[in-house]
């Protein structure tokens, strides 16, 4: 029996071969991952990642898949998609919940406004799960989740050792952190402030309806294609003014809503969202010698 033949059986339950990602993407697209792990527990991952030690699969972590851009001939190695045991959230106390890292961001502002934690309703605009949100420091509104951190419990994947990491100890930055890749987030510590309930949930409110304003809703996208350069030079309006807002590559187009959101309109592939990056790339550089920088994040062969 080969290595990856005793690591199918080992963890039958929760390891597939050879399974659709497009699945497990907002843009509905990509190809198959050769393996997908979908763990149940932190026991069950480290003992997992112990057995593939010895197969040395490729490990790719796949959150929500709200800002992944899969390409069309998928991912090899193994893919691991924590489970809904890594999605509880726990008030620890006063203004302070302790979530999994798989656990949805709309969900924990929810949570924390039926707790009467206020300063966390910008995560009920954030798609994705908060491990996700932590890695790339995501955030909208004039806050982002380097704000409301407290620390993470990461899991080493060289050592396997589990540490907790605190905020001061991570250098976080516009829609991103130094933290290193061979880190895979299994929890994280948010501190809110105490508010009353319906001054939260007005608040939510308000920001869920300017964003339904602002952005695209309902169609086949992955957020924010790039990142802006600052307040003044926003991305899609570099888009715009460089006449690449009507671009199209095969199915693949730009949103009308917001021009920073890129569409798979229902026949597009990957090749064709990437191309369609690459040509809008090229284009603002000409117009503005500015090279935009990716928000989402491409994975894939």
């Amino acid at each position: 029996m080969s290595l990856n033949q005793k690591l199918l059986k080992r963890f039958s339950d929760n390891i597939s071969k050879n399974i659709k990602l497009s699945n497990y993407s907002w843009f509905n697209l990509g190809g198959p991952a050769e393996y997908l792990f979908k763990p149940d527990n932190k026991k069950q991952l480290i003992d997992f990642l112990k057995e593939n030690k010895k197969n040395k699969l490729k490990i790719t972590i796949l959150g929500a898949g709200s800002n992944t851009l899969i390409r069309d001939n998928g991912v090899k190695g193994v893919v691991i998609k924590l489970g809904m045991g890594f999605a509880k959230i726990n008030l620890v106390k006063d203004c302070i919940i302790e979530v999994g890292a798989a656990a949805l961001d709309r969900k924990i502002s929810n949570f924390a406004a039926e707790n009467n934690i206020g300063n966390l309703e910008f995560l009920a605009c954030i798609p994705g799960t908060i491990g996700g949100a932590v890695i790339m420091n995501s955030g909208c509104y004039n806050n982002d989740i380097s704000k409301v951190l407290i620390s993470i419990t990461v899991i080493n994947l060289n050592n396997l050792e589990e540490r907790e990491i605190k905020r001061d100890d991570i250098k976080f930055f516009y829609r991103g952190s130094d933290l290193p890749q061979d880190f895979i987030i299994s929890s994280v510590k948010l501190k809110g402030q105490i508010m009353p309930r319906e001054i939260i949930e007005k608040k939510q409110l308000e920001l869920i309806e300017r964003k339904k304003l602002s952005q695209p809703s309902k169609i086949k996208t992955c957020g924010s294609t790039f990142k802006n350069i600052n307040d003044k030079k926003k991305a899609w309006k570099l888009i715009k003014e460089s006449g690449c807002d009507q671009f199209k590559v095969g199915d693949a187009s730009i949103s009308k809503t917001h021009c920073n959101f890129f569409v798979n309109n229902g026949k597009a592939k990957s090749i064709d969202i990437e191309n369609l990056i690459n040509k809008v790339k090229k284009a603002v550089n000409n117009k503005t010698g500015i090279n935009l920088e990716l928000e989402i994040k491409i994975i894939g062969e």
